[in-house]
Formats: C-alpha cells, sequence, structure tokens
C-alpha cells in the first residue's frame, strides 16, 4: 500500500495541473464524470493516503489502497485499470487501481486535517492526546490507524519501532514518558526521511528492520510475526527492541 510520502509525491506531480480546467474526464469509477468537465483545480490537500482534488462544490477523493498507482500526461497502462483519466491544457492526469469518489465540501469539514504526520497542521500534542485515550491499543496498532497517524503505513510502522526500540506488541499505555514522545516525534521524522530516500529511489537501502532478517544492532535473527488487530507483518528484534 502506499504510504504517505509517496501521495506526497504524488501530489508534487499534480502541481502543474493546479488552475487548469477540466477538458475531459474518462475512466470505470463509479461517479458522475460529467460533473467535474469545465471544473478549475483549485487545490490538491493530502490527507494522508488519501488525495483530495478540489475543485470547489464538487470534489474528488483518491486512495490509491493496496495496488493503486497514478501516471502524469502519458496513460501506459490498460483500460481495465484506469478508474480516473483527467485532461486539462497543461497536462493528463491518470489513476489506475483505486478508490476514486465524489466529496463536497461538507465532508472536508468532518477530516481532521491535524492528524496528517507530513502536513504543516500536524498536531504532536493532539496525536499525544488521541494515544492516551486508548491505553490498552498495541503501538503497532496505533502507527497503523490513520486517525491518529494519518499517512503512516506498515513501513514506517516497522522502522520507527526499530529506531525507537519499541517491541510492536507493546501496549500504549505502559509506555514510558520518553517512549511515546519519541513514538510521536519519529513518525513525522521517518515519513520525511522515506520522502527524502524515495526521491533518490534508495529508501529499500535504507531499511533497518522491514523484511530483514537479521537485527543490524545485535546481529541476532529478527522476529517476523503478524502483529495486532491490524494483522499485518511486523519485523523486530527481541534482544534490541522492548516489550512494555
Amino acid at each position: 500500500m502506499p504510504e504517505g510520502p509517496t501521495i506526497y509525491l504524488m501530489k508534487e506531480d499534480l502541481q502543474k495541473l493546479i488552475g487548469q480546467k477540466v477538458i475531459s474526464a474518462v475512466g470505470n469509477a463509479k461517479i458522475d464524470k460529467e460533473l467535474l468537465v469545465g471544473k478549475t483545480l483549485k487545490e490538491i490537500r493530502l490527507y494522508g493516503k488519501q488525495t483530495y482534488l478540489i475543485f470547489g462544490k464538487t470534489n474528488v477523493r483518491i486512495h490509491l489502497l493496496m495496488f493503486g498507482s497514478f501516471e502524469i500526461d502519458e496513460q501506459t497502462k490498460p483500460d481495465k485499470s484506469l478508474r480516473l483519466g483527467l485532461t486539462f491544457k497543461a497536462g493528463k492526469a491518470f489513476f489506475y487501481t483505486c478508490s476514486v469518489k465524489i466529496v463536497d465540501d461538507d465532508f472536508l469539514k468532518t477530516i481532521d486535517w491535524e492528524a496528517d504526520v507530513m502536513s504543516d497542521k500536524w498536531n504532536p500534542k493532539k496525536t499525544k492526546s488521541k494515544l492516551k485515550s486508548n491505553p490498552e491499543m498495541m503501538v503497532c496498532d496505533a502507527l497503523m490507524n490513520q486517525e491518529i497517524f494519518s499517512g503512516v503505513g506498515n513501513i514506517i510502522k516497522n522502522e520507527v519501532l526499530f529506531r525507537i526500540g519499541v517491541q510492536p506488541e507493546s501496549e500504549i499505555g505502559k509506555l514510558p514518558t520518553k517512549k511515546l514522545n519519541d513514538l510521536i516525534k519519529e513518525a513525522r521524522n521517518y515519513s520525511f526521511d522515506f520522502l527524502k530516500w524515495k526521491r533518490e529511489f534508495v529508501l529499500k537501502k535504507h531499511w533497518l528492520a522491514h523484511t530483514k532478517k537479521i537485527c543490524p544492532i545485535c546481529g541476532k535473527p529478527l522476529i517476523k510475526k503478524i502483529t495486532g488487530k491490524s494483522k499485518r507483518r511486523s519485523f523486530y528484534c527481541e534482544t534490541d527492541q522492548k516489550l512494555y
């Protein structure tokens, strides 16, 4: 599943289309595409793994889900995968194998934009309050909870927990204050490291735990386990990551 930093890169690629009118809208998404024709793209907003194309009263939410992707200007994938293709004077945008929905202004007002770990509006104090209200939640589930850490996915989860030395099945309420603060801080820090490495095409070279077999600190085998209610793969070291 594409994580927040990948969606951030998509937003950058779409920037040239802001201020442009939609000339045509195609694709097999079950929306009224004619609603978009003639509308001007005013803004692009991100909420974690979701992209919002803001046209005014009519807006589009794009969620790439597990296997979604996008292309700019040139369509290289088959029409059967094309959920939405938008043509502007300045270029084209293609969204494949993803969720496409029309949303209005009232829906946008319900979103907690401060939960996006890569946003300028990111609010760590609010995040801490949300975590403290869920003391029995495992840290692996907390990091994957999009209402708490919007944009964090499984790669970021595993790497953040390795960085701060915490096992994924630790409970939020049992974390020392420093570890709780580290969890919040590193979720954002690693997201921007992810973005930097993704731009440089070296992301996998920097993985310390995710999909790895040996701990880079102690040299012992890493544990690979399905953890939490989210039932996602965790990779961690029983020696260098503590269970709280």
